[in-house]
């Protein structure tokens, strides 16, 4: 799958708002935002009011870039939420926020989805004691997401988990800093979700 490779600050500025793809620098002086908060290119200060059809893809868009998925990744997550019983939109993000590298981040062993998805690449983690190095694996109600045994000398991961003990773990899941593990309690609601998404949005979109 292709993957956005330019400066991540740049998503940021062409959605207007900061999104949290770099970690710790999103939270300092050095945030790109903060500094020029105006889209990037030639044109970048002359926003234009959106269409309808704009507003709602750029949601869109922002949400891929939350989670660092593509579009054909997207949207077959779309349909799979469409397929459920319930809100269409709410699914959608319940199956974005069950994507391990997801659930790493959430639990503070990655300061952003980017890192917790190549720690995921690394093989740094297993789920239910089998290694999983595949970063879009969907967790289940019960998992057990722990560093592997081999990988818990790792210094990253220790100052990681040491950075962010404070952080707070979402309800659905549970986390074990002593022995760098985690259990999902139960899959993501939306009121679990602390990400400013209009999911309806992209539901119309995709609909039209």
């Amino acid at each position: 799958m292709s993957r956005y490779k330019d400066e991540q600050c740049r998503i940021c500025r062409r959605e207007g708002q900061k999104l949290f793809l770099k970690g710790t620098r999103c939270y300092s002086d050095k945030c790109s935002i903060s500094r020029r908060n105006y889209a990037p290119g030639q044109h970048g200060q002359k926003r234009a009011k959106l269409s309808e059809y704009g507003t709602q893809l750029r949601e869109k868009q922002k949400t891929k870039s939350y989670y660092g998925v593509g579009e054909r990744q997207f949207r077959k997550y779309f349909e799979m939420a469409s397929n459920k019983k319930g809100v269409t939109g709410e699914l959608l993000l319940q199956i974005l926020e069950s994507r391990l590298d997801n659930v790493v981040y959430r639990l503070g062993f990655g300061t952003s989805r980017a890192q917790a998805r190549q720690f995921v690449n690394h093989g740094q983690f297993e789920v239910n004691g089998k290694k999983v190095d595949v970063p879009s694996y969907l967790v289940k109600s019960g998992d057990i997401i722990t560093v592997r045994e081999n990988k818990k000398e790792n210094a990253t991961l220790k100052v990681n988990a040491e950075e962010t003990a404070s952080r707070p773990v979402p309800a659905w899941l549970e986390k074990d800093s002593e022995k760098l593990s985690g259990k999902v309690v139960r899959l993501a609601a939306r009121e679990d979700i602390d990400l400013p998404i209009e999911e309806h949005l992209i539901v119309e979109l995709y609909s039209k």
